[in-house]
């Protein structure tokens, strides 16, 4: 099937900001108007819906979702968080609403679910982006995010460049200085490539590694393995950290589903290994990361030795989020080893 990517949006014209998961802006709403600030800084105006402040049903969520993408005004839909029911949500969306009017949908994590039901019908959109988590917190947005946002609303193809340094998590979000100060942050190491030295240009499928493997428990919205042929499947773990061996398993399901096989590459996202809660040092985190680069691998040798690998590509959990088109194209490049995502439809 073709999937198509919505049109960028223009300077001036009007984003829908929704809440279709956890409602981040109710509890922190402070960081909220920051985030709508930053989105007037980039020349667009951020429309909100009843239910973007307040923690709605799956229905109303859903309702939300369906009047900002049948508002013909409206040139783009972003997500303000992820959580971790959006699956629910989705059983209220009528196509007919949503597909009338495409438009690019941003969004991460459990915003997998909608990105997902979205290339079910064939339209593409944006993993990555959120404004409580990328454009609230701290003194200015992200430099590398930025221009990776950019991109993203606007369009063109940006050729994602390694940040030198990354982090797990922020500030606490109920503190002052959570929209002024600096997050502590450490060394990134570099992505790591592994099999064939080619290039490879495909549409982008995945996300969120738990959302993913929850889409296939459920069983709706996936088509028949050979839709995926050529895919780059784009997989990244949450904020919940699961372990090396429960990665590997969720590759496997993957694999055995034959959509690991039918990829042409696979980029891996920097997983979260450490927390505010439970802190590690950087020896501590170069272990935890390693042991899932070694679970990537072995379910890669096991169902497509072929594949073109990037270990800890920055589109997932950490910070800074380089954006990736969803259903739209990137190319791998073994050779170069360079990844530009193409955000023209």
């Amino acid at each position: 099937m073709t999937v198509v990517l919505p049109p960028p949006v223009q300077p001036g014209d009007r984003i829908a900001v929704v809440s279709p998961s956890w409602c981040g802006p109710e509890v922190f709403p402070d960081l909220h108007e920051q985030a709508l600030g930053r989105l007037r800084e980039l020349d667009l105006e951020p429309v909100e819906f009843p239910f973007t402040r307040v923690q709605g049903t799956a229905a109303e969520r859903a309702s939300d979702l369906m009047a900002a993408f049948e508002d013909d005004s409206i040139a783009a839909v972003m997500a303000t968080i992820g959580g971790d029911d959006q699956i629910t949500v989705l059983r209220h969306l009528d196509p007919d609403r949503m597909l009338a009017n495409p438009k690019r949908f941003l969004g991460y994590s459990d915003n997998t679910n909608l990105s997902n039901w979205l290339w079910f019908h064939g339209v593409g959109g944006v993993y990555g982006g959120s404004t409580s988590v990328h454009l609230g917190p701290g003194p200015g947005v992200d430099p590398l995010h930025l221009q990776s946002l950019r991109a993203a609303l606007f369009g063109g193809s940006l050729t994602l460049v390694p940040p030198e340094r990354t982090r797990d998590f922020g500030l606490d979000w109920a503190s002052p200085a959570a929209l002024v100060d600096v997050a502590p942050d450490w060394p990134a190491s570099p992505w790591v490539w592994s099999g064939p030295s080619r290039s490879v240009t495909g549409a982008v499928w995945g996300g969120c590694l738990e959302s993913v493997e929850m889409t296939l428990a459920v069983g709706r919205w996936m088509h028949p393995v050979s839709t995926y042929d050529g895919c780059v499947l784009a997989l990244e773990a949450s904020e919940e950290m699961p372990s090396a061996s429960q990665c590997f398993r969720m590759l496997r399901n993957l694999g055995e589903r034959g959509i690991l096989g039918a990829a042409s590459a696979l980029l891996w996202g920097r997983p979260p290994v450490t927390s505010r809660e439970a802190p590690k040092t950087e020896a501590e985190i170069a272990v935890a990361v390693a042991e899932r680069h070694e679970a990537v691998l072995a379910a890669v040798a096991d169902y497509n030795p072929e594949l073109v690998v990037v270990l800890d590509v920055d589109f997932g959990h950490t910070q800074p989020q380089l954006l990736l088109p969803y259903g739209g194209r990137v190319t791998v490049d073994g050779a170069q080893r360079e990844i530009t995502a193409h955000f023209t439809g």
